[in-house]
Order: C-alpha cells, then structure tokens, then sequence
C-alpha cells in the first residue's frame, strides 16, 4: 500500500487542505528535510490499526495454547519468517513465544519496537545458524583463562 505523500511545508502552509485530504486518504506520510519523515493520520484510522494489531496478537495467543495450534504456527512460519528453517525445533517455540509476547506489547502497550527487536534477533540467529563455519566459531568452547573482573564503562 502506498501511502500518499505531502511536504511539511506544505502541511504548514495548507494544512485545512492537507486536512481535507485525510478525510479521504486517511493517512498521509509528511517528508521533512530537517528531520524524520512524519505519519498524520485520523483517529479513527489509527483507532482501526490498533485493533488490527490486538486482533492478531489474541489469534496468535489463541492459537498457541489450542490444541495443535503450537504447530499450526510452525507450519506456518515459513511463508511469513523463510528464515526459521535454520532454527531447532526448540529455537521455533522460543520464536513464537517471544513473537506472540511481543505482538501483545505493540497491541496492547503501544510498544511497537519489541515486536521488531525480536524479529531482527531472531533472524540474526537464523543467518549464523544459516553459516556453518560462523556458528563453528561462535559457539566454540572459550580458553580457560580467567582474565579478571569485568568493570562496567
């Protein structure tokens, strides 16, 4: 979906006209030169996004502690997530855990940047798991040495 694009300066020099047009687009991106780009967007639009998040976060709790549903989930991982067939099936239930917490503090905390954090983790897990010669060194047994305490910065 491509979302329709205004300047800022043309939010602050038309912005009963920008205003206007939310009444039909509904959410418009607002590009700035000085700084990030801006979401203006009405409320109900967004009240509508909120509850699409709340509706997948309760589906995927649902369907976690239903009978089969843990592997309805793992089948159906790899057509959103390719990259989980580098994981064990241990590392794909902690995955979903992890997604379906997270997925439960965008929707009901507002907290958007756990549910990303934990796909990005995740997936930097499978790309090591992915290379069998980076895993071989990361996961190689540390020298015995003990070189003293570890001082906080």
């Amino acid at each position: 979906m491509l979302t329709p694009t205004v300047s800022f300066s043309e939010l602050s020099k038309n912005s009963k006209r920008v205003a206007e047009r939310l009444d039909s687009e509904h959410r418009l991106l607002v590009t700035r030169r000085d700084g990030q780009d801006l979401y203006l967007t009405t409320a109900g639009y967004d009240q509508d996004r909120e509850e699409t998040a709340d509706v997948a976060a309760r589906l995927l709790a649902a369907l976690l502690v239903a009978d089969d549903g843990a592997c309805v989930i793992g089948r159906a991982l790899p057509a959103v997530f390719p990259w989980v067939r580098h994981l064990s099936a241990e590392e794909l239930r902690e995955f979903v855990g992890d997604l379906v917490d997270a997925t439960h503090d965008a929707a009901q905390l507002d907290v958007h940047a756990t549910l990303h954090r934990t796909i990005v983790e995740w997936r930097a897990t499978a790309r090591i798991l992915a290379d069998p010669g980076l895993t071989a060194q990361l996961t190689r047994a540390l020298p015995d040495e003990d070189h003293g305490e570890v001082t906080a910065p």
